[in-house]
């Protein structure tokens, strides 16, 4: 790594936004290098100074109070629904009728039923996750976004899998299985270390048409050889085991596609 790359790391890795791979080798190239050493302490010291309490401007109290003044009066949601329970008929006695005789009241009560039945089935698939999976989950989504936002999806591009597994050699203590689905339409694009529920992870990032698929594995014996898909997020996501390794794919694809992508890596695992 030369001067002018670590320094266009520096921010991403003072705001913890580098890859794990990516913070490893700016941390060697920081050790022996002064100049990069002298530039990361400087940004340091600034984040450190503009985060002192001395530096904030307490509002004065009559503008505090116009402010608050002006905001809308936050109601609770009971109180929300109270107030179009009221404006019912039947429900306060303050019902409308339009000049074919149906009653406008109940459209806020139909609204109101839709939404309810939304959170339930929102909160049905929230709560179908098993409980240890629920926080891993989570960090699973959060690793893919931030993959796609601050162009971190590969650490190594290549479509070969003879390119991309020998990359991962004595980055991680396991040789994860790199498998080409090209064929089938789900092309190999390159691979990237990654850190999740604890430890380093190897992530193998592949294509379906314009959508990324990050297949993260890491070896472990949980239970769960047959492939759950889960969505969160408007993200799709399958779980499986096999051969001692844990497997979790995500992708913005829909479940079909994502399913088409598990059943051939694991026909192609069998084979």
């Amino acid at each position: 790594m030369d001067h002018e790359q670590a320094f266009e790391l520096l921010p991403g890795y003072i705001d913890e936004e580098l890859s794990l791979s990516e913070s490893l080798e700016f941390e060697r190239h920081l050790a022996s290098c002064e100049r990069c050493k002298h530039a990361y302490e400087q940004q340091r010291q600034v984040i450190m100074q503009l985060r002192q309490n001395d530096l904030r401007l307490d509002a004065p109290p009559e503008l505090v109070k116009r402010i608050r003044a002006a905001l809308p009066v936050q109601r609770s949601w009971w109180q929300r629904v109270a107030s179009r329970l009221g404006g019912v008929s039947g429900f306060g006695g303050t019902g409308r009728t339009s000049g074919t005789g149906g009653t406008l009241g109940w459209a806020p009560v139909g609204a109101m039923v839709v939404s309810l039945v939304a959170l339930t089935w929102s909160a049905g698939l929230y709560l179908s996750l098993p409980a240890g999976d629920t926080h891993l989950t989570q960090e699973l989504v959060d690793s893919h976004v931030r993959s796609l936002q601050f162009d971190h999806l590969y650490d190594v591009i290549s479509t070969d899998r003879h390119t991309v597994k020998p990359w991962f050699d004595g980055k991680i203590d396991f040789a994860p299985p790199v498998i080409d689905l090209a064929q089938q339409g789900y092309p190999l694009v390159g691979g990237r270390l990654d850190y999740l529920n604890g430890h380093a992870v190897a992530v193998m990032v592949y294509r379906y048409k314009l959508h990324p698929i990050n297949l993260y594995v890491w070896p472990g014996s949980e239970a769960g050889a047959t492939p759950h898909i889960y969505e969160r997020q408007g993200y799709h996501l399958a779980h499986w085991s096999a051969a001692g390794m844990n497997y979790w794919a995500i992708t913005d694809a829909g479940e079909s596609e994502l399913n088409g992508f598990v059943t051939n890596l694991r026909a192609h695992s069998a084979s």
